[in-house]
């Protein structure tokens, strides 16, 4: 699966898969770039956000278009399919 991601101030474009796998610390996402750079990010345990798998950088989740979330990890974007789910506040 493609999915809108750019480098820098570059406009994003569906240049990256995606790879989803799940293992003992919960679902892993694998982002792939084009130039063979990657990104792995962990589903939260709650399912409604993600956070840096490896690195020290930590990701940046705002919502995005209905049904996506965009993430940024230093200056890598990427806009992913998401359900937001309200919280037990209903926010």
């Amino acid at each position: 699966m493609h999915v809108p991601c750019a480098k820098g101030a570059a406009a994003l474009a569906p240049d990256c898969t995606i790879e989803q796998a799940r293992g003992a610390d919960g679902v892993i996402l694998t982002l792939r770039h084009a130039d063979g750079g990657f990104r792995k990010l962990r589903v939260a345990p709650d399912g409604r956000s993600v956070i840096a798998a490896d690195g020290a950088e930590r990701a940046r989740v705002t919502a995005s278009t209905p049904g996506s979330i965009d993430v940024a990890l230093g200056t890598d974007r990427y806009r992913l399919p998401a359900t937001i789910q309200p919280d037990a506040n209903g926010s």
